[in-house]
């Protein structure tokens, strides 16, 4: 497995070794072992998640507030997305800054998101299905959304034009110092 470094150092970029042939390709997406190696501690996955959407669905920004915060493992199974993780942890020296890659089934990476950051992301292929392993299970009651285009944090989405949002993600929160944010 290859780590890319993000300036955020709690991020952490993953591509597997592929093994590719004539029969196609095989690769490890996860194990435990190295996994925990990576990030430095033990982590434990309670649910997998995965989502389909078309071409300029942007999902996110979404968070849960303790007790139920979640770290995330995310890949891409099919397509190709734009894949965006916000630091709102009010004490980091890094709160508000974010950390955007570009997640695909061609190039396999995953991205390491632990809690105390949003995420959300772009799809940018006609069609992509994103598979994500959490470290809490999912609580209605704890779920929050910042808005996608808050100035304050300044993402540079692509294609920021074309955006196909749900009714809860246009009504994101905008990110402050409130204790809401951990």
């Amino acid at each position: 497995m290859y780590i890319e470094e993000c300036f955020i150092k709690d991020l952490k970029i993953l591509k597997p070794k592929v093994f590719n042939d004539d029969r196609g390709y095989f690769f490890e997406s996860y194990n435990k072992k190295i996994f925990e190696e990576v990030v430095g501690k033990p982590i434990n996955f309670v649910q997998d998640n995965q989502s389909l959407s078309s071409k300029n669905v942007l999902r996110g920004l979404h968070f849960q507030s303790k007790p139920f915060e979640q770290g995330k493992l995310v890949r891409v199974i099919k397509g190709k997305i734009f894949d965006v993780a916000v630091d709102i942890r009010k004490s980091s020296q890094t709160f508000k800054k974010w950390v955007g890659v570009e997640l695909s089934s061609e190039n396999k990476k995953q991205f390491w998101i632990p809690s105390g950051f949003a995420h959300g992301y772009l799809v940018l292929s006609d069609e992509a299905c994103i598979h994500y392993k959490t470290t809490n299970h999912y609580s209605r009651e704890n779920e929050n959304t910042i808005i996608w285009n808050d100035e304050s944090i300044g993402i540079e989405w692509p294609n920021a034009n074309e955006k196909i949002l749900s009714e809860k993600d246009k009504k994101g929160l905008i990110l402050t110092r409130s204790n809401l944010f951990n």
